[in-house]
């Protein structure tokens, strides 16, 4: 068996490499998915598929709809989403990536440090599992791959 995991988090560092660094390690069936990591890519989407936009809204407004389908399918697709929230970085992307898994049914494995512990504890409640690392986020999923 092989599960499809969307990574959901900030596109700023390389968490995400780390991760399937994690998996490799493992040897783990697992397929990553998520959002575009090239962060240019992401903002640039829009007008590289419907031309230029009048303005810097609108320029958003496009790439949001382009990343928006990505993560639609993508996360469709998934098995198993990874939210991952850290501290460095504003977290929304993730924040509305956790909760479209929680509508969807999809389970989710919340990554979040223990200072993050009230903001989150709606989300933490909601989700089938909360850990602090990325370790024990692969743990788990190598528990389902027992």
């Amino acid at each position: 068996m092989e599960l499809v995991v969307y990574l959901a988090g900030q596109i700023h560092d390389d968490w995400r490499e780390s991760f399937r660094s994690k998996i490799k390690e493992k040897n783990l069936s697992i397929q990553t998915v998520g959002p575009q990591e090239n962060h240019d890519r992401s903002d640039e989407i829009g007008e590289s598929i419907k031309g230029t936009q009048p303005n810097a809204i609108y320029r958003d407004e496009a790439a949001s709809q382009m990343n928006n389908l990505r993560t639609t399918v993508l996360m469709n697709k998934a098995d198993v989403v990874v939210a991952l929230f850290g501290s460095k970085y504003k977290q929304w992307n993730t924040a509305m990536d956790a909760a479209t898994a929680i509508q969807l049914g999809k389970p989710v494995i919340l990554v979040r440090p223990e200072e993050l512990h009230h903001a989150l504890k709606e989300l933490s409640n909601k989700s089938q599992v909360v850990v602090e690392t990325l370790d024990q986020a692969v743990e788990a999923l190598a528990y389902i791959l027992e």
